[in-house]
């Protein structure tokens, strides 16, 4: 058997159905449009313009807004809080979409637009993603959202039952879920190649932004190209400081973001919970930290989730590691778990990754995004990329691949369009994509409540029986004025 070098082999309210059926006729019903799961009671024709509006044309708002027309989106209209980037977006649409409306609110945007408008892509900020989702939803607009999805757990809760209410179809920006490799992965790991799943272990080499700091006293003038008001929008108000928040600062304030556990874990985490079934925690530690500060996330973290017996499956525990490599606090699995990781690398473990041990070997991903795997099983040297390993070569496909595009971003997009021509669900679509941000969002309403404080869990009833009072402060926020979802 072929042992591979992995780094030169690697590219960069409860619903009704059980979790067995969810996932069931979610895997199974993927390709049949004719059992598809969720149901989108409008789909609008193979042949019909779809219209849309992109909130947020700036960072991945560039690319989504760009992969939408590609996908053959109609863009009818256009809103971000800053005025250059706007303005750069029109530019670079004038010629395609000479007749694209421009909006700095997007909640304006929606009142304007309604009839002249068939689906939205969010594309913000964490703190905007729920409430301007929420609102085209609650107008029967089909969503294509960035991850996580949304901010909160109540937030997560909403838009999966609003998009199964209102029969929408739905992506969340996860694009690793379009990837053949991550589908494969999960195909492995349900043929029971590495036996029954033990443990996970994901670590991410965020953040990459500041975090883990005081807010900085004082405020400066707005820039006139910036509706600060809008670029707040739901969250507390607070002054302007310049080079704190916008850009591309946001992320590690409470406030604003979720931190290096919300900005990866859907990609990094999205393999491992739909192959290991994984559905709600009953347990959720934060075990440690660097320093706790009043206003941001610290800058490293281990979070200790705890899954119950499922679906034939035994119990599982899954740490969550995060910390930059160039912090010498940052926080990575123990020795002993990577050994055979480290001896198939031979340098030092790669800066992020999901690792699975199950009672008859490992499955390792060394990427964000699932791409590829490798297998190590009991006696094995090393590992072996999953494409090589005899013991995957025999498992058969089960779960459709994605219709291939230029670049992964752009399949993953056009799934989405796929679900409002056809109705076929998109494997990302807010049914499962929702749930996966709430039970990441659960690790950030752990590590609000401080390290060592067992959280219990009670998943239907959204709500921790040994600590309620103080994990709901951290659930569900409450919306400035104006902005309520």
């Amino acid at each position: 058997m072929q042992k591979t070098n992995i780094e030169n082999s690697a590219k960069p309210s409860t619903s009704t159905f059980t979790r067995r059926q969810f996932l069931g006729r979610t895997t199974l019903a993927f390709g049949a449009a004719t059992l598809s799961f969720p149901y989108v009671g409008r789909v609008l024709g193979a042949n019909e313009r779809i219209n849309i509006a992109c909130i947020g044309v700036g960072g991945k708002g560039d690319s989504d807004s760009s992969d939408a027309a590609a996908c053959g989106g109609n863009i009818v209209a256009l809103c971000d809080v800053d005025r250059d980037t706007l303005a750069g977006k029109v530019r670079q649409f004038q010629d395609k979409f000479p007749e694209v409306k421009q909006y700095r609110d997007y909640r304006r945007m929606l009142e304007d637009m309604d009839n002249s408008i068939d689906a939205v892509t969010v594309s913000t900020p964490d703190h905007n993603h729920g409430v301007a989702a929420i609102r085209a939803m609650k107008m029967r607009k089909h969503c294509f959202c960035q991850k996580p999805l949304v901010q909160t757990v109540f937030e997560a809760r909403t838009v999966r039952r609003l998009a199964k209410e209102k029969n929408l179809a739905t992506q969340m920006g996860n694009q690793g879920s379009s990837y053949d490799g991550l589908r494969r992965g999960v195909e492995v790991i349900h043929a029971g190649v590495i036996g029954n799943p033990l443990e996970c272990h994901v670590w991410s080499n965020r953040p990459i932004w500041p975090q883990g700091l005081d807010r900085p006293l004082g405020q400066d003038p707005v820039p006139a190209k910036l509706e600060w008001d809008q670029w707040l929008g739901p969250a507390p108000e607070r002054p302007f400081k310049e080079g704190v928040y916008h850009d591309f600062k946001w992320r590690g304030w409470y406030d604003f973001g979720t931190g290096a556990l919300g900005d990866m874990a859907c990609h990094t985490v999205n393999m491992p919970f739909r192959a290991l079934k994984l559905g709600y925690p009953t347990v959720v530690e934060l075990e440690k930290s660097s320093k706790i500060y009043p206003e941001t996330f610290p800058k490293t973290s281990r979070i200790r989730f705890e899954f119950p017996a499922r679906e034939g499956l035994p119990p599982l525990k899954f740490w969550w590691y995060d910390g930059n490599p160039d912090d010498k606090s940052s926080l990575r699995p123990p020795t002993e778990a990577v050994a055979e990781i480290l001896k198939s690398v031979k340098d030092p473990l790669p800066i992020s990754g999901a690792l699975i041990i199950g009672e008859k070997g490992k499955i390792f991903s060394p990427d964000d995004y699932g791409e590829h795997f490798f297998v190590w099983l009991t006696g094995e040297e090393g590992y072996t990329a999953g494409n090589q390993h005899e013991a995957c070569k025999a498992v058969p496909q089960t779960i459709p691949r994605c219709p291939k595009m230029r670049g992964g971003t752009q399949s993953h997009m056009n799934e989405w369009f796929t679900m409002m021509k056809d109705g076929t669900p998109a494997y990302s679509n807010f049914d499962i994509a929702a749930y996966l941000a709430e039970v990441v969002l659960l690790g950030a309403v752990a590590l609000r409540v401080g390290p060592g404080r067992r959280m219990e869990w009670d998943g239907p009833g959204m709500r921790s029986p040994n600590i309620p009072e103080e994990s709901a402060r951290f659930t569900k926020r409450h919306n400035r004025p104006g902005w309520e979802a």
